[in-house]
Formats: structure tokens, sequence, C-alpha cells
């Protein structure tokens, strides 16, 4: 498994490109002008009380006020309540809470009208970003992520990450987190934790220590609402979040951005320093990598995958349907559920890749090709969870149902990855835009693909000037790469009459191939 990082900076976004094994697995955008990303936490003031809805809703600086329920206040809402009054008036100055006496906790099942008031000021921290018609998701339960802990003030509670399977080193981890944990501070360890020494987690430990300070700092005479906590730009995100041994570079085509980036990973992983380069090249970053591409062929309706399977992806109000397709592929399985098996099986796998792509989040249905029998079932099922391991959103998955659908659901906290891929019909027709063409290349060169599998010996392409002319011209041109890969040479012929997009694969007799 090898991972490389992209980050494409212009005047005003961020684009970050994460490659896994070469193939593009998770696209973000970071905008300058973005002041709600997940983490970020703000003193604001609460507006109204609705007892109907046993929450809050909070002036965080947003067209539409944020939403705050009853089970997202934290059973020390009352502790913080008094800190952040005692801290914005002057006269509480140690904000290490050692010595803050902590108020009663409330009750799980009560009611927000006992819990806060109307006006009032506190503290709160985003966890879904404005979705469509909606504000902000908050929560009063503030933690501060860091490299190997997360840092949760306001308890005495010691978490270790799930993924860390053994028992001997949880028992290591929570007495040496025990030692080093100020009181009133709660820890969660963090899967990356896992064989660090006392020194690394110490040293995170520390640097956690002193954002809180910062923020408190900021909490006096601080207008509402106002920011007072700032989560790391994505790019660093990214690499706290799933930064390991397995990345083998992350280039930058920003100066500025790039010091930014080496002096975090310098930090958090000194050896991995000389990975993080400068790119400084007339050919545009994504375009070099071949990410532009990439790009261009994974978002749309309909998303091409291995051995002519397709998936077709539609959208509504409520969820995500996709649909699996075997496409015109050669079958060389002995019976239709072995064909089944494996067209499900490359369809899983790009189904996982889609909803990193695109953060595709709440209910997601996908209606796999019928399978008969109850283990392949579990094959399919179990192949869905291991390439869905990576993912960091939370996630659960269903067992497929009798009629081959499989429900995902999956965690949302900002708006999903949207990028178009079709563009204005050149032709000037009826449809008014089209797939953009090198979508059609890459459908030109599946289908040739299976033509070859099929044993056509002589194949003849016919299309418009413009595409014969980029298919043929160039070095190595898309026609050369074709020879060097199937052993076979395709002739081209431009045709006038065509339109833009209009193509047909002829045989050796000039017979049109359906």
């Amino acid at each position: 498994m090898n991972y490389e990082l992209f980050i494409r900076s212009s005047s005003q976004e961020v684009d970050f490109a994460l490659l896994k094994d070469g193939r593009l697995v998770e696209l973000h955008k970071e905008e300058e002008n973005n002041n709600f990303s997940v983490g970020d936490v703000f003193i604001a003031k609460t507006r109204k009380v609705v007892p109907g809805l046993n929450a809050t809703f909070v002036n965080v600086g947003y067209e539409k006020d944020a939403f705050l329920h009853y089970h997202d206040l934290g059973p020390k809402i009352p502790s913080l309540l008094k800190f952040v009054k005692s801290v914005s008036t002057g006269k509480l100055k140690d904000y290490s809470l050692k010595d803050f006496p902590f108020e009663k906790e409330i009750d799980k099942n009560g009611s927000i009208k006992n819990a806060i008031k109307s006006n009032q000021s506190t503290l709160v921290q985003i966890v879904k970003e404005p979705i469509s018609t909606k504000g902000p998701r908050i929560s009063s339960e503030l933690s501060i992520a860091g490299r190997y802990i997360v840092l949760v003030p306001f308890s005495d509670r010691v978490s270790i990450s799930q993924k860390i399977e053994s028992r001997e080193e949880k028992e290591r981890l929570k007495r040496l987190v025990t030692s080093i944990k100020p009181k009133g501070f709660g820890v969660i360890i963090r899967t990356v934790a896992e064989g660090k020494k006392v020194a690394e987690l110490d040293k995170d430990l520390q640097n956690l220590m002193d954002r809180w300070t910062a923020m408190c700092k900021k909490l006096r005479g601080a207008h509402l609402p106002s920011k007072v906590l700032s989560e790391l730009n994505r790019g660093a995100s990214i690499i706290r979040d799933i930064f390991n041994d397995s990345f083998s570079s992350i280039y930058i085509d920003d100066e500025t951005l790039y010091l930014q980036i080496k002096d975090y990973v310098q930090e958090i992983a000194p050896k991995k320093e000389n990975i993080v380069k400068l790119y400084n090249s007339k050919v545009p970053m994504f375009e070099k990598f071949g990410i532009e591409r990439q790009i261009k062929t994974s978002f749309g309706t309909t998303v091409s995958g291995s051995k002519g399977t397709y998936l077709v992806i539609e959208h509504t109000e409520a969820l995500h349907v996709i649909d699996v397709n075997s496409g015109n592929r050669s079958n060389k399985s002995q019976n239709q559920e072995d064909t089944a098996l494996e067209v499900n099986l490359i369809a899983a796998t790009e189904v996982a890749r889609q909803l990193r792509l695109r953060d595709m989040g709440g209910i997601i249905v996908v209606d796999f090709i019928d399978l008969a029998t109850a283990n392949n079932r579990k094959t399919l099922f179990n192949h869905l969870r291991d390439e869905m391991s990576d993912d960091r959103a939370k996630h659960k998955i269903l067992p497929p149902s009798k009629f081959g659908l499989i429900q995902i659901t999956r965690q949302r906290v900002r708006p999903e990855m949207n990028i178009k891929t079709v563009e204005e019909n050149p032709n000037g027709g009826q449809t008014e835009e089209v797939e953009a063409p090198i979508v059609l290349v890459n459908k030109m060169s599946e289908e040739l693909k299976q033509l070859f599998k099929k044993d056509y010996k002589k194949v003849t392409l016919n299309t418009h000037p413009f595409i014969a002319a980029f298919l043929t011209k160039g070095f190595p041109s898309v026609q050369a790469k074709w020879f060097l890969e199937h052993k076979k040479w395709v002739k081209i012929q431009p045709r006038d009459a065509y339109t833009y997009l209009e193509y047909h694969f002829l045989d050796k007799k000039g017979d049109t191939i359906k």
C-alpha cells in the first residue's frame, strides 16, 4: 500500500488529492472564506431554547443559527458554562482546570430548559458543516485532536481506540497516559499511538495544552460570536489522521504552504521530512500526475470499472442509490453465479472508493447483482467491509438482503464533493451538455479491451477528426499506447460527417461492431 498526497493552491482555494497505489481515493477543497470547518471552536450566544425539540439554536455567525441538541451538550455543561463566565469576566486566569471546582453533571434524559438559558455565552464546536439549507451542527463536548491523542476538557476519562487489538498494548498506553494526563482533562488515545514512547505522547499532550491555553486567552473581551480555536488546515489534518510509513511523497505547488507542511511533518515524523517536495514546473501538477484525468472519469452519473463493469450513481434528497452493472464483458467463468460474484467484488472495491472520493454521507443503497448462495453473499459483504476499513468517516454496513441490496450509513460532516464532468455540447444539438472528451477516450479504451478479448484480430475506429487527431498526435500517442498494451494496431479513420463525440468500431470486413 502506497499513499501520495498532492496539494494544489490557488488564490481562492486549496485542493487536496490523496492517491492510494496510484488511484485517487480522496479529493478535498478548502476555500479561503470557509469559516465553519469541522473541529473549529466558537464562543457564541444561545438565541432561543426550544423545549419541544429539546434543543437550542446558537448564533455562531452563519446566516442560519446552529442547532445544539440536549444530547450534544455533554454531561459537563454546567462546568463549561461556569468556566466560560469566569474566564470571560477575568475572574479566572488559571486555565489548567487543576483547581477548578466542577459542577454536578446533568441528567442524560433531562430537559434543555434546565441546562442552558437564552442569551447565555458558551463554547461550541462544529461537528457538521453547513449542508444545503441547514446551518452547522454543533456540540458543547469539546475535543482537541492531536497526532497521537485527543484532549477532552472537563473530563477525567482515558479511552483507547478499539482498533488497537493487543490487550497488553492497551494497558501500557493507558498506564503511560494516566501518568502524564493533567487533572480536569480526559484523553482519547488514537490508533497511531500504538508502540509510541511516553516522550512522544507527552510532547503531543503539551502541544494540545498549549492550544487550549491560547484558546482560553482569547475568551476575555471576545466579540460574540467569534472563532477562538481553528482546526488544522485540511492538508495538515489529513496528514495528522492517516500519515504512516506507507506515505511515499507529498507534493505541494505553493512555497508558503510547502514550508508549513514541511514543518508539521518534521514535528510529527522527522525521519519522513524528505518526502515533502515543492513542485515547480510549467506543467500543472494535477495534469503531470494524471489526477485531472482521474477526476474527470471518477465523477458523474456513470463510473466505469475494470473488466467492463460500471456503476450508475444517483442522488435524491433522502438517500444515494448505486446500481451495479456487468457491462459488455467476456465471460470466462464457469457459471452465472461465479460471474455475478466477480462483478460484485470489482464493484464493491469501486463503491468503497467512490464513497470516500465524493464524501457521500447519509443512507447509501447499493443494488448488487443477485447472488444465489449465502456463502457468496457473505464473501461480498466481507470484501466490502475490508475495502471500507480505511475510510475515516464513521460508517455501518448491513449484510446483503434477499434482493441483493446492501445498505450503508456513512457519517456526513461536510457537503458532498461534486465535480462537474459534463461540458457544453459543441454540436449545438438538442442536448445542452455532453460528457467530457477525456471520459470518451477512457470509454473507447475499455471497449477496445473487450473487443480484443473477444478475439477480434483487426479493428478500425471511425471518429470525428478532432478526436482522431487527439488519439494519433503526440508521443506516445493514445494509438501507440493501445498498440503497446494489446500488441495490435488500431487503424483510426477521421470522419467529417460524424458529430463531435460519435465513434464506431469496425471489424476487418468493414462492418460496424455492435
